[in-house]
């Protein structure tokens, strides 16, 4: 029987982006398919954005954010993010890549990294149309289609979905009902997946 992991994450979420490689290999390594849902924090869940957390947590979550983006060979870039657009967009066109058959991990992995690396505007049209048709994709297409209402409404049941699951951080993964938040929890879900399954 095939193995399924639900992967709930984020374009704006830099743990998601770090941690998006390591944890395709170890989905590959071990035969298992994914299963992608596209989502905000879910702060009704008790997420709390970094913005609304105190200076020493924040400083904090940035030099770990840092040590490991040079673990997995990541750069991040931070320099006045706040000038930036919101990505939830490109969430939007990531969405209707998955709706539509198209490879989302490799489209996921190009904006994320223009997001995070590069600092490019992908909260614009423009700039995720360019990101997308530079990687092969029909970003235009994919632009109209991330409009559409049934888009929208995957989102928002994505969002419930996430919510009745108890998630609230990004990236979380799902492997037969047991959650594991963040990028560095994948050895505990490699652990299960090979039957090794830790329970507290």
């Amino acid at each position: 029987m095939t193995k399924t992991i639900d992967y709930f994450f984020g374009i704006g979420s830099p743990w998601a982006f770090i941690g998006l490689e390591p944890f395709a290999a170890l989905a590959s390594r071990h035969g298992a398919s994914i299963r992608p849902y596209v989502i905000p924090l879910i702060e009704d869940n008790g997420a709390i954005y970094s913005r609304n957390r105190p200076e020493a947590r924040r400083a904090y979550w940035t030099k770990d954010l840092k040590r490991w983006a040079s673990l997995r060979g990541k750069t991040l870039n931070f320099e006045n993010r706040a000038a930036l657009s919101d990505p939830t967009p490109a969430g939007f066109m990531i969405i209707a890549a998955i709706e539509n058959g198209a490879d989302w991990l490799t489209l996921t992995g190009v904006l994320q990294d223009a997001f995070w690396a590069r600092r490019e505007d992908i909260g614009q049209t423009e700039v995720r149309q360019a990101i997308a048709d530079a990687a092969g994709f029909d970003g235009a297409r994919l632009e109209e289609l991330a409009q559409a209402d049934a888009v929208q409404s995957i989102w928002k049941s994505n969002v419930e979905t996430a919510k009745a699951a108890g998630v609230f951080g990004l990236p979380t993964f799902r492997y037969e009902d047991e959650l594991y938040w963040g990028q560095d929890s994948l050895p505990f879900l490699d652990r299960h997946l090979k039957g090794e399954k830790l329970v507290a």
